[in-house]
């Protein structure tokens, strides 16, 4: 049986427009592919692909590589999807969704392990920071600018 040490924290790395994100595992709420997603409202903004209806709620997606600014995502053929558990407490947005190339991979990162890395001065928006995991380097998202991104877009599309 394998326990996880209070010295380490459960991550999730997924791949989004060709870069790793790194999530907390504790935001996920489910992984989920092959999704059809219903289009987003006329006048959404790019990064906003559609919504997908999942436990009686019209979750919004999000091409986290489009909202960021660092490349496309696919939005076609199997798509998978990452819902996660909104942070804000907001009743109109209980989860949203990032779309994903691969499935993800549930990791344990040492507490002391997570380092910022310094050779990105300027993050791209919706991005907290770089952050290296061993020897390869992942997204840490700002979670709540997405969260407030989306809300946004809801609001202007109502």
């Amino acid at each position: 049986m394998n326990h996880m040490s209070n010295d380490e924290v459960r991550g999730v790395v997924l791949q989004c427009a060709g870069e790793k994100v790194l999530l907390p595992n504790a935001t996920v709420a489910e992984v989920m592919s092959r999704v059809q997603l219903q289009p987003a409202a006329e006048g959404a903004p790019a990064w906003l692909a559609g919504t997908l209806a999942w436990q009686g709620f019209d979750v919004p997606v999000v091409a986290f590589g489009r909202f960021t600014g660092l490349g496309s995502d696919l939005l076609v053929g199997q798509l998978k999807v990452v819902v996660l558990k909104a942070l804000g407490g907001q009743v109109h947005l209980p989860y949203y969704a990032l779309l994903t190339e691969s499935f993800p991979q549930l990791i344990a990162v040492p507490r002391d392990g997570l380092l910022a890395d310094a050779s990105e001065e300027i993050v791209p928006v919706g991005v907290h920071m770089r952050v290296l995991l061993g020897e390869q380097t992942a997204l840490l998202p700002d979670l709540e600018a997405v969260e407030a991104a989306v809300l946004s877009s809801l609001a202007t599309a109502a």
